[in-house]
């Protein structure tokens, strides 16, 4: 049974019509630091009181390790009918829910000799690599590396962290934020109006990116549909399963 400690609600908010942006920070004294990529598992019980448990990554903009009393960021799908939303909307700031964790590989290796990244999401799967940002200010700056995040979404009004993600492509030249839209496309001064922006999904527009198993190492995150069919493309590509880090998103009741 893994060590569980209380989280208290410090501010939520919006992100999109179905997915809310929660802060929290542990409240029993102790730091909850982790490794950009890492997730934690919030438990709770249903309502015939068997425990149940769902997995969030950690969104946080991870510039320094965290102290005691600091909070952490997650993105969270709000699933009709399902318990981990129900407990989540009737979170009140202040209110406490209980966690574990960091766990999960699906980080950046310092080991890496790669030129660069291919950074692929949809949904909340873009929730880790926001986590990351600045590792990857740090890589750029020291090995020069480039990288490239494929977000995928619906519509523009479903894209996550797209201002964090368009401020950090602005100041990193090497650093490409393009949203891939697969029903609707931002209108003509919408701010997710640029020449990155696609139609389609995210697996339709690897060739355009060239992907090089010489060169690149991909992250594969969120639905297990393009999880899988990204994968497969990857690997027709000429890259082995050591190429490609994968983590997948299962929506749960």
């Amino acid at each position: 049974m893994p060590v569980q400690f209380p989280l208290r609600l410090v501010e939520r908010r919006m992100l999109a019509p179905t997915i809310g942006h929660y802060v929290l920070a542990r409240d029993d004294g102790q730091p909850l630091d982790f490794v950009p990529g890492q997730f934690i598992q919030i438990h709770f019980d249903y309502a015939d009181g068997t425990p149940a448990r769902r997995s969030y990554s950690l969104a946080t903009i991870h510039d320094h390790a965290m102290g005691p009393g600091e909070a952490v960021e997650i993105a969270v799908s709000h699933v009709p009918g399902g318990a981990a939303t129900a407990l989540f909307e009737a979170l009140e700031i202040g209110g406490r829910v209980n966690a574990s964790g960091p766990y999960g590989r699906f980080c950046l290796m310092p080991g890496d000799r790669n030129a660069r990244y291919l950074l692929i999401g949809t949904g909340t799967g873009v929730t880790p690599y926001r986590s990351m940002l600045p590792v990857l200010a740090g890589l750029i700056a020291e090995r020069g590396i480039e990288v490239v995040l494929l977000a995928g979404a619906r519509t523009p009004g479903e894209l996550l962290y797209a201002d964090d993600f368009r401020a950090f492509a602005d100041a990193h030249p090497q650093f490409r934020y393009v949203p891939c839209l697969s029903r609707e496309l931002p209108g003509t001064g919408s701010p997710h109006a640029h020449a990155d922006v696609r139609h389609g999904y995210v697996q339709q527009q690897l060739p355009e990116f060239v992907p090089d198993p010489a060169r690149d190492i991909a992250y594969l995150c969120g639905n297990p549909v393009m999880v899988d069919a990204t994968f497969e493309a990857l690997k027709g590509m000429g890259f082995g399963a050591a190429q490609i880090r994968r983590e997948k998103y299962v929506s749960n009741k």
